[in-house]
């Protein structure tokens, strides 16, 4: 089985030597490290990595930039943005020029390992810090359901109440069921969407127009 490729492109050198590290140690293959936009935007478009994670604030050239190149120039690389900030316009400027994941950088590196391995699947990831805010822009404009849902309205409920940031215990609360069938429909959510994460099941229904 092919190791998932990535490029790291960060300007902090521990920052990018703790993920580097991170991401090697979950088993996926750095193929190169830049420190500045530009340097990072070319090596991207060379080596056609899967995943390319992107700082926001890079000198030279921002990762919203670098985001757009990558995407303009039809490259099938995922992006990874890292931001310092929680800030929602940048979010929302990252995600439109076509980030597929983002991350806030005081997170566990655990959860930028979850983003690339995410993005490399094909699916959308967002924080937690910062899912909530995401969600509920996307819940703004979702789209026109194309398909049938294969949720149950039950489940539709509380799928709802994951993409507005409620933990288990409150949807159990407000639904007026027991926190272990909470538990069971979350994970049958999951397993029906075949996604990885509440985030990702979220974010999936509202583009599809289910919630």
């Amino acid at each position: 089985m092919n190791r998932t490729t990535v490029v790291l492109v960060e300007d902090h050198a521990l920052t990018r030597a703790g993920l580097r590290t991170a991401l090697e140690s979950a088993g996926f293959t750095v193929l190169a490290e830049a420190a500045d936009g530009v340097t990072g935007e070319a090596a991207i478009l060379e080596l056609r990595p899967d995943v390319a994670v992107v700082d926001l604030g890079l000198p030279g050239k921002d990762g919203i930039a670098v985001t757009r190149a990558i995407k303009s120039a039809g490259a099938a690389t995922r992006v990874v943005i890292l931001t310092m900030h929680e800030i929602e316009e940048e979010v929302f400027a990252a995600l439109g020029a076509g980030a597929d994941a983002y991350c806030v950088k005081s997170s566990d590196p655990a959860v930028a390992v979850d983003a690339v391995r995410i993005a490399a699947g094909g699916g959308a990831f967002f924080d937690p810090r910062i899912a909530h805010v995401v969600l509920r822009r996307l819940s703004g404009h979702a789209r026109t359901s194309e398909s049938p849902s294969p949720l149950t309205p039950r489940e539709l409920d509380v799928l709802r109440l994951v993409a507005d940031g409620v933990g288990n215990a409150e949807i159990a609360a407000r639904l007026h069921l027991g926190l272990g069938t909470v538990k069971g429909h979350v994970r049958d959510i999951l397993e029906k969407l075949s996604v990885s994460d509440r985030t990702e099941a979220a974010v999936t229904a509202l583009r599809r127009g289910w919630i």
